[in-house]
């Protein structure tokens, strides 16, 4: 055998070797690629490769497909169960919440110092709807008394979606939920000697209650009036916005609603527009049985975004219309409210709203939009800004990181276990989202959460300084006041004209 035998075997065998590792090292590559399509996935972070753990979930049927036996299984909430989901938080750093979240603080300091007791919260339950338990991340529910409508329905749906939108990471708790309109826990009645206020959830409050504010039904849809769940409508309403531009708009306020439901709304339709006066009003009755035998073709938000300036008003409370007259791009003209709810807080006159006077509104509308039609660049930024804060600072995720910081904080005040009453049911999307028929099981299908949250909740701000809140206060205060200020001067100067 010669040098080039030797030569060829040599370059033979290494071109096997060579075939051989390249085979391995591709293997290696498609081995690695599973096992990081099972881990998880690798991100670019700043230059650094980081791997993040996910799992798979099971989705529950709804709403994709529901039968008997589906609704007879040992209902679950999957997202939930999955312990790891909650590792796979996202890495960056945490957005500041928006500044009405330190209203939470507030709202729980009547429980700050002696916390809460199970005494407290059976006494919560003597106008309570429902009492709600969560534990190990599951929901149940035992029911005292049908509310209006579907409204605990979908409460509880929407306290479903939470868990799933951040599944794992809500404490053990326990609560009562009154879902009718006006507050009840008096403040008054718990002065003194009494001290002990028995904390009750509901949509609204006022000055004189210590009411819990959670925020309403309708964010999940209210189906009996055909008003779509709040990320589906606020994406309509911004499409309406851009149908008609601001210049363009009717020069009037307008209102369209429901004037029976309260003395107040009726006194505003003594603003509307006659053969005799005209204060700069466009009013119209909204007769919803009317709506639902046409379809609800008159009453699509998306097309009410028309007019310059929308007018805000309560009805028998807080009325839920208020974020979607807000998010029209209009200049609301908000007549000076008696409740609040969870949002309205971190608003201020003139930069959110123009504040109108509730014991002389027509008057008060009248010189609102002449004082607008004289302004239109200022009055165009007012409504662009209280747009703004609906459309971003109350939008879902927000909504959500509310509902998460305000039961988290709820359950640190907590002085005993929770306990799953007996004769308490638990639900799941599947328990509830099935039965549901109509617009009823399309809203529940529309707003249900389909995956945990890529990030992690906002940063909770600290409470109030006590004096920090009392600027707050006294500055919204004389700012309405300069607007009733300049409204008083108007109608002065008008009067001294011949």
């Amino acid at each position: 055998m010669n040098n080039n035998d030797d030569q060829q075997k040599t370059v033979s065998s290494n071109g096997k070797g060579i075939v051989k590792a390249t085979v391995f090292i591709i293997a290696s590559l498609f081995i690695s690629a599973a096992l990081l399509d099972f881990l998880g996935y690798c991100e670019k972070l700043n230059g650094f490769a980081v791997f993040k753990l996910t799992t798979k979930t099971i989705e529950p049927k709804f709403p994709y497909g529901c039968n008997d036996a589906v609704q007879n299984q040992s209902h679950q909430i999957p997202l939930s169960q999955n312990e790891t989901s909650r590792l796979n938080p996202n890495l960056s750093q945490p957005s500041m919440c928006p500044s009405y979240f330190r209203w939470i603080h507030e709202d729980l300091r009547p429980w700050k110092e002696a916390g809460i007791t199970r005494d407290m919260i059976e006494k919560a339950g003597r106008t309570a709807h429902f009492r709600l338990v969560i534990r190990n991340g599951k929901a149940y529910v035992k029911k005292y008394r049908k509310s209006i409508e579907t409204r605990d329905d979908f409460t509880l749906w929407g306290i479903l979606q939470l868990l799933r939108w951040y599944p794992g990471r809500l404490p053990d708790l326990e609560l009562m939920f009154d879902a009718d309109d006006r507050p009840v826990v008096r403040s008054d009645d718990f002065s003194g000697q009494n001290k002990e206020p028995p904390p009750l959830f509901r949509y609204c409050s006022d000055d004189a209650s210590l009411d819990i504010v959670f925020p309403d039904w309708s964010f999940w849809g209210w189906a009996e009036v055909n008003i779509k769940p709040w990320e589906k409508s606020l994406e309509a309403i911004k499409g309406g916005n851009n149908v008609t531009q601001w210049k363009d708009r009717v020069a009037y306020a307008y209102w369209r609603g429901n004037p029976y439901v309260d003395p107040t709304r009726g006194d505003l339709l003594k603003c509307n527009v006659t053969d005799h006066e005209d204060w700069n009003t466009r009013l119209y009755t909204q007769d919803w049985d009317k709506e639902s035998s046409e379809g609800y073709k008159n009453s699509k938000l998306e097309n009410q975004c028309t007019h310059r300036y929308k007018i805000y008003i309560e009805g028998w409370a807080w009325s839920v219309s208020e974020k979607y007259i807000m998010a029209c791009d209009s200049m609301t003209l908000y007549v000076k409210p008696r409740f609040y709810d969870f949002y309205i807080r971190g608003m201020m006159p003139l930069q959110h709203y123009w504040p109108i006077r509730d014991d002389s509104k027509c008057t008060s509308l009248k010189f609102a939009v002449h004082w607008g039609n004289t302004h239109v660049d200022k009055a165009r930024e007012i409504g662009e800004v209280g747009s703004r804060f609906i459309g971003e600072d109350v939008k879902m995720e927000n909504v959500y990181d509310y509902m998460f910081h305000l039961l988290n904080e709820y359950a640190k005040l907590l002085k005993f276990k929770p306990e799953i009453p007996s004769d308490a049911e638990e639900i799941t999307p599947d328990s509830m989202g099935c039965p549901a028929t109509g617009r009823w099981r399309d809203f529940m299908a529309e707003s249900m959460v389909m995956s945990p949250s890529e990030e992690s909740p906002c940063e909770m701000p600290p409470p109030f300084d006590p004096l920090v809140l009392k600027e707050i206060l006294e500055r919204k205060a004389n700012l309405t006041r300069q607007v009733e200020l300049w409204e008083d001067q108007y109608y002065h100067e008008l009067s001294q004209k011949p």
